[in-house]
């Protein structure tokens, strides 16, 4: 219990100061860097759901309840001598107090959650020892235990020691002891009751304030600049197929892979942007002169290095931003840098090599989504979006620092996990209906999807095959550009009873056909032929 009240008042602390400095979450951040590759990979594709990826929570509560048990261990040991108990909660936060600072952004200001944790569970455990013990609320709250007085009879004033075999007669501080050491156990539930409605209180204000804090800021987008405005995109197959993912995939449905268990607040006022390293001149630019600058319009498809064969983290958006080069013409790039190291504001770092950055794509440093503003779960106030290259190499969000450099001077977060530092995204067709091991109706089935080739000219032929039979081109939606996705569907047309298997590949635009070898998604991203039975009802 007193665990519990500190944790809650520590998160609400930490909601008022610095989220990231919450014990919960900083243990939990401090999990996720020390979690080896093999097992982040498992947890991404084990707890995948049809309405986003439930790892992050599951990794909390799992914190969370490594945390109760350690905290039913303080217990016990305080029933038996309540300095150890005290002293393992102390530990723990203590602990948590290190993964906070052990943040590159952490500042002395961060310690005060897991100080005030600290204390306030401390504070309970007293408490709640006394109270177990049979002392009274009042005399438990009190400092310190209040010392029995000796009431004298006439016998001892008059020299005579006193009969101490007989009960002295009380004063109401006596009786007020005698009372406090038959306090029943509905005293203790009762107090556990009311501390339990503290630590939800103070953890749901926490979440509240937290969430007030994460709404969208009211920022006027400024138009795109002259020939860099698209036109409205096309009509996509889902308004004939519902089924088939959108041509153009909604902010609120667009998918979320970083290593945040938070949604970071950063403002818009306060924000800069930093160019340095092998540059000619250093830049620091604010939000409104950012904002300032020629902005473009581009259609991009953005995928994540942990999406599996047929999975779910890839998307295609309409991106608002300043070119990438623009800015880096303007600080003029040394002859030594071979790596774009960009930074965010918590000091996480990702590298890009400088050449595909610069060979030609359109690389962009996004201010908007889909015509808004970026939403702060996809990088409010601005991010890093560069086409045909897996997020971890690419797609920086809450960027706050570009640092031209070589790979052989610094080290980003998952380089240092040996994952690849050149990574492509690799050509794939996704089957988004029917689903695996459904089981369809006879007769007419409509097959369909999604597929990408963003570094091979963009998508020229998806091709599906029933039952291992010969492969048969399906038809395709619009063409929006080489890289953006494109959907696709086939009807199959004599679906019989049984099982049967559904495959489907994608041609790129070098006529290269997608591979059928299987590939883990680490280190450079997964391969394989999406494949999956469905079942004809008889």
């Amino acid at each position: 219990m007193s665990t519990l009240v500190g944790m809650g008042i520590g998160h609400l602390v930490a909601a008022l100061l610095n989220p990231d400095s919450s014990p919960v979450l900083a243990v939990g951040s401090q999990v996720i860097d020390l979690t080896p590759v093999s097992m982040k990979e498992w947890a991404i594709r084990t707890f995948e759901t049809e309405n986003g990826n439930l790892d992050k929570v599951v990794l909390v509560g799992s914190v969370f309840v490594g945390v109760l048990v350690l905290a039913a261990v303080a217990g016990v040991l305080a029933r038996t001598r309540l300095l150890w108990g005290a002293a393992l909660l102390i530990v723990m936060v203590a602990a948590a107090a290190g993964a906070a600072m052990n943040r590159p952004s952490a500042d002395a200001l961060d310690l005060v959650p897991s100080l005030i944790t600290a204390l306030t569970g401390v504070l309970t455990l007293v408490l709640l020892d006394r109270l177990s013990r049979g002392a009274s609320l009042s005399v438990a709250l009190s400092p310190a235990p209040t010392k029995k007085r000796l009431v004298l009879t006439e016998d001892s004033r008059d020299g005579v020691s006193p009969d101490t075999s007989a009960t002295a007669t009380p004063t109401e501080e006596d009786a007020t002891v005698t009372s406090s050491a038959s306090a029943t156990r509905r005293t203790v539930l009762v107090a556990g009751a009311v501390l339990t409605a503290i630590a939800a209180a103070a953890g749901g204000a926490g979440r509240w304030i937290g969430t007030l804090r994460a709404r969208p800021e009211d920022i006027a987008l400024p138009d795109p600049s002259p020939g860099g405005a698209l036109g409205p995109l096309q009509a996509g197959l889902e308004e004939r197929f519902s089924d088939i993912t959108p041509l153009r995939v909604s902010n609120a449905d667009f998918y979320r892979v970083d290593t945040r268990l938070d949604t970071p607040v950063v403002d818009s006022e306060g924000w800069t942007l930093t160019v340095d390293g092998d540059v000619e001149n250093e830049l620091t630019i604010t939000f409104d002169e950012l904002l300032a600058m020629p902005m473009v319009e581009r259609d991009i498809t953005l995928t994540c290095v942990s999406n599996s064969v047929g999975g779910k983290y890839v998307g295609g958006a309409r991106w608002l931003g300043v070119p990438l080069k623009d800015v880096l013409d303007m600080a003029g790039v040394g002859s030594k840098a071979d790596q774009i190291l960009s930074t965010d504001f918590d000091g996480m770092t990702i590298s890009t090599p400088l050449d595909l950055a610069t060979d030609g794509r359109e690389a962009l440093i996004a201010v908007g989504m889909n015509g808004e503003a970026l939403p702060r779960e996809h990088g409010f106030p601005v991010r890093l979006v560069i086409p045909g290259l897996y997020g971890f190499i690419s797609a920086t969000k809450w960027l706050t620092k570009i640092t031209l450099t070589t790979y052989a001077e610094q080290e980003s977060y998952w380089t240092k996990r040996n994952w690849d530092t050149v990574a492509p995204i690799k050509p794939s067709a996704r089957i988004d209906t029917p689903r695996a091991l459904t089981t369809l109706d006879p007769g007419e089935v409509l097959v369909g999807g999604v597929a990408w080739a963003q570094n091979n000219d963009g998508v020229t032929k998806v091709q599906v095959q029933i039952d291992g039979d010969g492969w048969v081109d399906a038809e395709l939606g619009p063409d929006v550009n080489d890289v953006y996705w494109r959907q696709w569907y086939y009807q199959w047309t004599d679906a019989k009873p049984g099982s049967h298997k559904i495959a489907a590949r994608v041609v790129d635009g070098e006529g290269e056909v997608q591979t059928a070898a299987r590939a883990e998604p680490f280190p450079g991203g997964s391969s394989g032929i999406h494949t999956f039975l469905v079942t004809v009802a008889g």
